[in-house]
């Protein structure tokens, strides 16, 4: 964070001081868990019913806080008080960028892939100047702030990703962290439970280019009618990637090695360039697309885009990391979260990678859907079978739709099964797989990923990230 006097932040938060010196210099990070602070720290304490921040104001003063951030006094403890620490932390984090005229602040929203394209772009502006970009998915009212904070006097680019569960939430994180660069990668039905169609999710996206200056860029797919659409809501310049022919920054001739790994032919208004990705799994073309739009626009040349663009890695765990062991095992862990669109990804990715070679896809449970959970899960399951996937182990019934959606496609030669939960599946699977197999192993945030760990933990598998 840029140094701030405890009288700055109080004035940026409309907070009030007390037993705080007014002159006393915030030199350090902004921090919510008293163990990461140290010296010259603001500990931002929220309140809770099983443990609540303040409880932890002393210790933080003792690790080198120079204030706490919080809505009740602590006695003993130098306090900027606020009525809502995380609404004073939103306000704390604009002040902090209004601060840095010299920042370039990139937005990234989608129904899928938003980690790990803001990832890809963080990878590649880290190539042009400091960079904040950090793993993991800081995308909501309390991450994005966080995030915001930890740019300093010499980051040129901030890169973060914008969730949203509702109408307004992305314009709120604009206004937080107003973004000069928008991209939108598309719209799908994560979250539909919430929004109740995809023409709301839409909407809610599209506050993402909304936000953007005159001066600013919008990013959008044009492989996405919804998100194409988008260009008329803004004032700003657009840039359209995709593999459509209307697209700037484009993909052609694409095709996939063995591994999964794809390759194109990069065609931009300066001309044309070959791409080799390390990245397994077709959609990474999309996304690096995205990404390769956002470096040329800051002024990476054509020739060094190609090959940044192959030297790409993943940076999130549990998103398409793609590992093989000893045993001739290939492991596919996108276990990080799931969706309709994401699960079709990850389905086509694992079809790809195990032609010739039997494959086997272990599925959990996705949140959110609805009233559309049903044909969520059922389509999926569909999709599965069309593609030829041998094996399904479909975890939980709650997920039990995928396993139904599956067996209702007529002469598929696969077979699915119900498990009872992920120790289940990890059993099939230690007493079936042999050499040669694929798995994937996808589900939203109810520990599928333990299946994926215990496939990583029966031997040392030697990822391909």
């Amino acid at each position: 964070m840029i140094a701030l006097s405890l009288a700055e932040v109080a004035a940026a938060v409309d907070g009030r001081l007390v037993a705080a010196d007014p002159d006393v210099t915030v030199t350090g990070s902004v921090e919510f868990d008293s163990r990461k602070v140290g010296p010259g720290s603001l500990f931002v304490a929220f309140p809770g019913e099983k443990v609540d921040g303040h409880d932890y104001a002393a210790t933080a003063i003792q690790a080198g806080a120079v204030a706490v951030l919080g809505s009740r006094e602590v006695p003993g403890v130098p306090m900027v008080l606020v009525d809502d620490a995380l609404t004073a932390m939103g306000r704390l984090a604009r002040a902090a960028v209004d601060r840095l005229p010299g920042l370039t602040v990139i937005g990234v929203t989608g129904s899928s892939g938003k980690t790990t394209t803001k990832d890809l772009i963080g990878q590649l502006t880290a190539r042009l100047g400091a960079t904040v970009a950090p793993p993991g998915s800081f995308n909501n009212e309390l991450g994005h702030p966080y995030t915001a904070l930890q740019a300093d006097p010499e980051t040129r680019y901030l890169v973060m990703e914008k969730g949203a569960r509702g109408i307004g939430h992305v314009r709120y994180l604009c206004e937080l962290v107003p973004p000069r660069i928008s991209v939108v990668l598309n719209v799908g039905t994560s979250h539909i439970g919430e929004f109740g169609s995809q023409d709301a999710i839409a909407q809610a996206k599209g506050e993402l280019v909304e936000a953007l200056p005159p001066g600013g860029l919008a990013v959008l797919n044009a492989d996405d009618p919804r998100v194409d659409a988008m260009a008329s809501r803004t004032q700003a310049r657009v840039v359209r990637y995709g593999e459509a022919p209307a697209a700037d920054v484009r993909a052609e001739d694409v095709t996939l090695d063995e591994r999964g790994h794809p390759s194109y032919t990069l065609v931009t208004p300066e001309g044309r360039a070959s791409v080799r990705l390390r990245l397994a799994g077709r959609h990474q073309v999309g996304n690096t697309l995205a990404a390769a739009a956002v470096a040329r626009e800051l002024g990476m040349p054509l020739a060094e885009l190609a090959t940044a663009l192959g030297e790409l890695g993943l940076v999130s765990t549990r998103r398409m990391d793609v590992f093989d062991r000893p045993d001739g095992v290939t492991v596919i862990d996108d276990s990080y979260n799931a969706n309709p669109a994401s699960m079709a990804v990850a389905v086509r990715a694992l079809a790809s990678m195990g032609q010739g070679r039997r494959t086997v896809a272990v599925l959990g449970y996705m949140a959110e859907l609805g009233p559309f959970e049903y044909d969520g899960h059922a389509e999926v399951g569909q999709l599965a079978a069309e593609l030829g996937v041998d094996r399904l182990l479909v975890v939980g019934e709650p997920a039990a739709p995928i396993h139904e959606g599956a067996t209702a496609v007529a002469n598929w030669g696969g077979e699915s099964v119900l498990l009872t939960d992920q120790a289940a599946a990890v059993e099939v699977l230690r007493s079936e797989l042999r050499p040669g197999d694929v798995v994937l192993v996808k589900g939203s945030r109810y520990r599928t990923w333990e299946v994926a760990d215990a496939l990583r933990a029966d031997t040392d598998g030697e990822s391909t990230r």
